[in-house]
């Protein structure tokens, strides 16, 4: 499973934060590894410089092998907040998904 994490230009796209996030993504979405291919990550700062509830914006989108990609977003104040809420929305989603592919 691949993984590419891309920032808007309000925030700062550290080595260091992505590594991290790598690693949490990569641990979370473990048991969907055999399914899906790529991860596709996106994160931003909808207000740049100002402050506000919920201006942090994370959208994870899951590319299934044969079939259309699925994505979550989520919106936090903090960048990891939105990461964390955008990966429990995505594994709701991946689970919906496979145990539809398995009912048919």
């Amino acid at each position: 499973m691949q993984i590419q994490i891309n920032t808007n230009n309000h925030v700062e796209g550290h080595e260091r934060m992505e590594t991290y996030f790598r690693e949490v993504i990569t641990n979370s979405l473990k048991r969907f590894e055999d399914k899906v291919t790529r991860i596709e990550v996106h994160v931003g700062d909808e207000n740049s410089h100002k402050s506000g509830d919920a201006d942090k914006k994370c959208t994870i989108e899951a590319r299934i092998a044969g079939m259309q990609p699925v994505a979550a977003t989520n919106h936090a104040n903090t960048i990891e907040k939105a990461i964390d809420g955008a990966l429990d929305k995505i594994k709701k989603l991946l689970d919906t998904t496979f145990d539809k592919m398995k009912a048919h």
